[in-house]
């Protein structure tokens, strides 16, 4: 029986990530999920009681995930800078992923707070992976940098899941060029 409960977790997780990834938040619904997975609606609810615990599922299963892909490509780098490109390379080449493309989906959601602090501690991981390579590169505020940093990166990755007019390599070369270079001299 657990094994049971398990494989439908598994299935409803599974349709809440191509929902969201076909048609963001608006997507997610219960009877999208019940008809998905062929449940009924009203077990779907015995598994989840809102939207917003399968959200907070789905941030608990795939973030790490992601971040363990991110971690292990600036892991491979050599040198501060390195890792701080591929930090940025990696999180844009992962935006087609279904499982990124549900965080995404997922950040720009209304959400309660238990899930927004969920996504919030989610994402400060993330931030900390790069704050040794840019204290390396001599920031003194290291951390700040790295807010900043992410901030380009979400940039990006809006840009590309808008379907924006550049290709997405223009826009990650933009991006690793801001990053590394600054505004002024991207480039040069």
């Amino acid at each position: 029986m657990a094994e049971h409960r398990s494989m439908q977790r598994a299935a409803l997780l599974d349709a809440a990530r191509s929902l969201l990834s076909e048609g963001g938040t608006e997507a997610l619904t219960f009877p999208a999920l019940a008809e998905r997975t062929g449940l009924a609606r009203s077990s779907v609810y015995e598994y989840f009681r809102s939207r917003a615990a399968v959200v907070e599922e789905l941030c608990a299963v795939d973030f790490p995930v992601w971040a363990a892909e991110v971690e292990a490509t600036m892991a491979a780098a050599e040198g501060a800078e390195a890792k701080v490109e591929a930090y940025v390379r990696k999180q844009l080449e992962l935006v087609g992923d279904r499982r990124h493309r549900a965080v995404v989906a997922i950040s720009a959601s209304e959400l309660d707070a238990g899930a927004r602090e969920k996504i919030r501690a989610a994402h400060g991981g993330l931030i900390a992976m790069i704050v040794e390579a840019l204290a390396a590169l001599g920031h003194t505020e290291p951390r700040l940098a790295a807010m900043l940093l992410q901030g380009v990166v979400d940039a990006a990755v809006r840009r590309i899941e808008l379907g924006a007019a550049e290709e997405p390599g223009v826009i990650t070369e933009a991006a690793v060029g801001m990053v590394l270079r600054g505004i002024g001299r991207a480039g040069h």
